[in-house]
């Protein structure tokens, strides 16, 4: 087995959507010929945790934690917050003003701890690793951001060692959709883009989840790349039998922030519970994750809060099976200017729960085209009030009916084992280069 050293902030006992990716590609890594080495921090700052997630790591995976620190409990000082309360990553208030401190805080942030909150990081893992891969050496490395501080450890060991390497991108960084709030001085903006530029000039191979970040990747200078999506593990979705969920309910599982909220929706379905009946009498609307408050102010502005219910978090598996028990999953797309590529990580489990997905953002965009070619629903555009009206009436007739629109069969290339074959494939490449 050649061996490769996996640098990744999140790891279990983290929760959250940032885990699976690298967590599935350990998992499957061995089919392939790789053994991997996963560097990650003893006491990290995750949005949620999940015990659970740890059953998949398999036997035997050497995993090196260190101890890392990070600013949060000058931040929770800052924000008047607990100091157990966790730090939502991506602009999500449950609060209806963020006060001065925490836009203050947002500011920081942006300024000053550059590329990230874990930036005090880079400098002793670059130390240890180079130490520690003296005496277990390994074939390469790869990264995982964000946090965008993993890549800039990468960066460092590939300077010391000439080790090649993979830059693994499951969001962009500065092309990221809340760039532009972060209240960057001209001096912090040029820094980020310095630094983003190191990791695309220095990386053997770049890979980000989606068509439309690959082309903006390319476009800031990145030559070889590769486009690796999310997916789904086979092994998650044990043969369900088809039972009619008791009600009407729509379900959105991950975290919803602001961007995401889409307004007209709930305007919809609000006027549809006044005008139908059997709607009314079976409409249930569930959040699983973190969800801002001005989804809360939609629903009470459309009176539908009674019909609303909310789940901080839930374990892995058990957020699989609401979304087996939904008549609806809702796939909401940032409404900011790099719609086109998002593809949430969700979309792929969503489609192997075989429920019927709404997905609203552009049609044209990489997450409607993967959502239409499995003809798993309807794709609705931002605004577009009476199409999204006439899918939500067409979804629950055949709800109400009983009746299932057939699925495509494509969905197999999505899933993790075969996903892991492309990485196997990218480190077989490099490493011959290499040699």
């Amino acid at each position: 087995m050649r061996k490769v050293l996996i640098i990744t902030y999140y790891w279990p006992p983290s929760g959250g959507a940032g885990v699976q990716r690298w967590l599935k590609f350990v998992k499957y890594l061995r089919l392939y010929g790789w053994e991997p080495v996963v560097y990650t921090p003893e006491n990290p700052e995750p949005p949620a945790f999940d015990e659970t997630l740890a059953r998949e790591i398999p036997e035997g995976t050497v995993v090196v934690k260190r101890p890392i620190w990070e600013p949060y409990d000058f931040y929770r000082k800052l924000i008047g917050a607990g100091k157990d309360e966790r730090i939502s990553a991506g602009f999500i208030s449950e609060e209806r003003k963020p006060g001065k401190a925490q836009q203050f805080s947002v500011w920081l942030r942006g300024n000053f701890f550059i590329p990230d909150a874990r930036k005090f990081w880079i400098k002793p893992s670059i130390r240890f690793l180079t130490q520690y891969l003296k005496a277990n050496p390994v074939e390469a490395i790869i990264s995982t951001g964000p946090p965008h501080s993993m890549h800039m450890i990468a960066l460092g060991v590939k300077k010391k060692t000439g080790l090649p390497w993979l830059a693994d991108f499951r969001d962009p960084w500065t092309h990221i959709d809340f760039y532009d709030q972060l209240m960057l001085s001209r001096f912090a903006d040029r820094r980020h883009k310095k630094m983003e530029q190191q990791v695309i000039r220095n990386a053997d191979r770049l890979v980000t989840v989606s068509k439309s970040w690959e082309a903006d990747f390319i476009r800031l200078g990145a030559r070889r790349t590769r486009v690796i999506t999310n997916g789904f593990d086979p092994a998650d979705f044990p043969e369900r039998k088809n039972i009619k969920p008791e009600n009407f309910t729509l379900t959105h599982i991950g975290s919803l922030n602001r961007d995401r909220n889409p307004d007209f929706l709930w305007k919809v379905i609000g006027e549809l519970v006044r005008e139908h009946e059997a709607f009314r009498e079976q409409l249930k609307i569930r959040f699983v994750g973190k969800t801002d408050i001005s989804v809360f102010d939609s629903l009470q502005k459309y009176e539908l809060s009674g019909f609303a219910e909310k789940t901080d978090y839930l374990p892995h598996e058990e957020a699989l099976q609401v979304s087996a028990t939904s008549a609806v999953l809702l796939l909401l797309i940032n409404n900011t200017p790099n719609a086109m590529g998002i593809i949430p990580g969700k979309v792929f489990e969503y489609l192997a729960s075989g429920r019927p997905v709404l997905c609203i953002g552009p049609p044209e965009g990489d997450s409607a085209g993967i959502i239409t070619a499995a003809n798993a629903g309807p794709v609705v555009d931002f605004g577009e009030e009476q199409q999204l009206r006439e899918a939500l009436l067409s979804i629950f007739n055949n709800y109400r009916n009983n009746t299932e629109t057939p699925r495509e069969e494509g969905i197999s290339k999505y899933s993790r084992k075969n996903l892991t074959s492309e990485i196997a494939e990218i480190l077989n490449e490099i490493t011959k280069q290499h040699h």
